[in-house]
């Protein structure tokens, strides 16, 4: 009997490890739960494109939306988890998609902090800053700039003025999910100074915190930490 318990034990472990493997093949995520505490934790990437409606070329990499929503959504309807872990290492994308994910992170009801690892940039700095805590690497970077518009633009009055809404949309939603102004993170968009034959600022890890965008200078040993702690003061 022992023997075949030992088997099953075995087996269930495999099934359990392939499980976890096909998640991060497919869509970066997978549960963290091997810690002293038990505690449950989600872990998602936002890596590489944030695709939106339209599909992004076959040989970039993506994060796409239609897969984000939905995970995000159970991870708010299951009782065992506990918390959310978000890795980011993305160029932007589309705005529509990258809003939508910052705005389901923000109204997440478990402890969710996000952690910036090589660049946070365009419509990553929202997905950044939508967790209750937020880390950068010292040698990551976040990109901010205006909103770009992709494909047939109509030189009307109009057009300028949905760009605007557009934009003011944005950094609404950063202004009020972090420490930095709306007023001073127009100033950084419109910056003419630091991109070469563009508009922005590239603010690199310490610069970010100075900047009150993201909260803290830390790695995955101090994300961890942090979220574990939130956790426990939710208990």
């Amino acid at each position: 009997m022992e023997e075949k318990e030992k088997k099953d034990e075995k087996r269930e472990e495999l099934e359990t490890e392939d499980i976890r493997n096909s998640q991060i093949e497919e869509m970066g995520q997978v549960i963290l739960d091997g810690n002293k505490k038990k505690r449950k934790v989600e872990l998602l990437t936002i890596i590489g494109e944030v695709e939106g409606h339209e599909s992004a070329p076959s040989h970039s990499k993506t994060t796409k939306y239609e897969h984000v929503l939905p995970k995000l959504a159970i991870v708010e309807d299951d009782n065992e988890v506990e918390g959310l872990l978000i890795l980011l290492n993305t160029v932007g994308g589309d705005v529509e998609a990258g809003l939508a994910i910052a705005e389901m992170i923000a109204s997440l009801s478990i402890p969710t902090v996000s952690l910036v690892l090589g660049g946070g940039h365009s419509i990553g700095v929202p997905m950044a800053v939508s967790a209750d805590y937020s880390f950068i690497v010292p040698s990551a970077t976040m990109v901010i700039h205006p909103v770009r518009q992709n494909g047939m633009f109509i030189g009307v009055a109009q057009s300028y003025r949905n760009m605007e809404k557009i934009q003011d949309r944005i950094t609404t939603f950063i202004s009020s999910h972090s420490e930095i102004s709306q007023e001073r993170l127009e100033e950084l968009m419109l910056d003419t100074t630091q991109l070469v034959k563009d508009v922005g600022t590239m603010l690199e890890g310490e610069e970010a915190v100075k900047e009150g965008l993201i909260d803290e200078v830390g790695g995955i040993r101090e994300a961890l930490s942090k979220l574990y702690s939130l956790i426990d003061d939710a208990q």
